[in-house]
């Protein structure tokens, strides 16, 4: 069995992962405050997150018609929706995490 293979069972494109995986690289070194950790976990979170919501950001993008895209899905801006959603991701998670971090500081008991 090949990775692409093995990808495809878990319903993953690996050229979407690819393009995730550089999105969060972007992100990853873009910081002002550059941090191994964050480059190291930004291109992983970008790929998981390209991989797996791609194809619903396309489908909502065609079913709003905005914008018109292509039915041929090896176009480039499949790609691109993958890249931005790549370059995003770790910031969705920052934002995620942040949020649950003060939700639960809220709720811990006090003495």
């Amino acid at each position: 069995m090949t990775v692409t293979e093995m990808l495809a069972k878990f319903g993953l494109d690996p050229a979407i992962l690819i393009a995730g995986t550089a999105g969060g690289l972007l992100r990853g070194l873009s910081r002002q405050r550059f941090k191994v950790r964050e480059v190291i976990l930004s291109p992983i979170c970008g790929a998981l997150a390209a991989g797996y919501l791609t194809p619903v950001a396309i489908h909502i993008a065609r079913h709003y018609q905005f914008p018109p895209l292509p039915d041929d899905p090896d176009t480039a801006a499949r790609y691109a929706t993958a890249f931005v959603i790549g370059t995003m991701a770790m910031w969705l998670s920052d934002l995620v995490f942040a949020a649950a971090w003060r939700w639960i500081k809220t709720k811990a008991p006090t003495d």
